[in-house]
């Protein structure tokens, strides 16, 4: 096992549940959510349209997660200041600026202009987490993994937990990527991306469920991420439907997967509905839903506790610290 910071660890055990297991509920969505709650005129979509929609789903739903992710411009600060999360829930904040610059196929990610991993652990989030879009055969792989190893040195500075989540992208244009060719850059961007001092990788379904129902291949290809990464690696749903989603969850588990993070799949229907309505929603069907994917995690997610420990410390550690 690999030795990790005292504030590494202590933020990892605050994400997760007592088995070391990771259920984190989504919300850091910011351009998609617009389009998601006005599909015809996403731009009509108020920032307060957006907090008041993060704040119900956060206070009715986040209680049955082990941590809650969201975005610090109209999300984190707002949840804490609406008090919206409930004692004892942890948050994870995104850098990212939300989209991408360049062209499709070849993608630039950036941070958050006027935030910070520092800014994160400032207001009590116990880990960070950054999107990039990635392809290793991209011209901006290696710039991409400059601005990973940038963030995983600051986290290093200030003992914050690093959640990566990669989501890749064609490079041929007008193309999307085969399912074949989703399992083989998920599993090399595994390789590539989990040593730069990551702690924990967000990692797509490793192939395209649509296009293969073939579930013994879902578990091959599963197995051959976890093989692939060297830090625990958790399940993002890609705006999947949520019994999809489930069986995605109990077979990328079963086959060394540490968790999930889930936002749509959970969620999604609430877009569509009043503020009563959503609601009865949150509470009566999106709750259970994170309750049950946190549940077969617990029973069979491989435990973040199995890659990392802390060194021996005795009483005299805190002088050297």
């Amino acid at each position: 096992m690999k030795e990790i910071a005292l504030g590494k660890y202590n933020g990892l055990s605050q994400a997760s549940t007592t088995l070391g297991t990771i259920s984190i509920l989504a919300l850091d969505h910011r351009n998609n959510l617009r389009k998601a709650l006005n599909p015809k005129n996403p731009s009509s979509v108020s920032d307060l349209e957006l907090i008041k929609f993060k704040q119900s789903v956060v206070k009715n739903v986040s209680i049955y997660a082990s941590a809650v992710l969201l975005d610090p411009e109209v999300g984190i600060a707002q949840c804490i200041q609406g008090n919206s999360l409930g004692g004892g829930i942890s948050t994870i904040c995104a850098l990212e600026e939300t989209g991408y610059s360049g062209d499709k196929n070849a993608r630039i990610s950036k941070l958050l202009p006027g935030w910070s991993v520092s800014k994160s652990k400032r207001i009590g989030c116990s880990g960070v987490k950054l999107l990039v879009y990635y392809n290793p055969r991209s011209k901006t792989s290696s710039g991409t993994e400059e601005l990973i190893s940038q963030v995983a040195e600051e986290c290093n500075k200030n003992e914050v937990p690093f959640f990566l989540e990669p989501l890749s992208f064609s490079i041929n244009n007008d193309k999307e990527l085969s399912s074949l060719e989703k399992r083989v850059i998920v599993v090399e961007t595994a390789q590539r991306l989990s040593p730069l001092g990551i702690d924990v990788l967000k990692a797509e379904f490793p192939l395209d469920v649509k296009s293969n129902l073939n579930e013994k291949q879902w578990a091959e290809a599963c197995l051959e991420l976890s093989q692939a990464s060297v830090v625990p690696w958790i399940l993002l749903s890609a705006s999947v439907d949520y019994e999809l989603f489930v069986r995605q969850v109990e077979i990328a588990c079963c086959s060394g997967a540490s968790g999930v993070a889930v936002g749509r799949a959970v969620w999604q229907e609430a877009v569509n509905l009043s503020s009563n309505e959503r609601e009865i929603f949150l509470n009566e069907t999106a709750a259970p839903r994170m309750a049950i994917l946190t549940k077969i995690c617990e029973k069979n997610a491989k435990s973040w506790y199995e890659f990392y420990q802390l060194p021996q410390m005795d009483a005299s550690w805190l002088l050297d610290y």
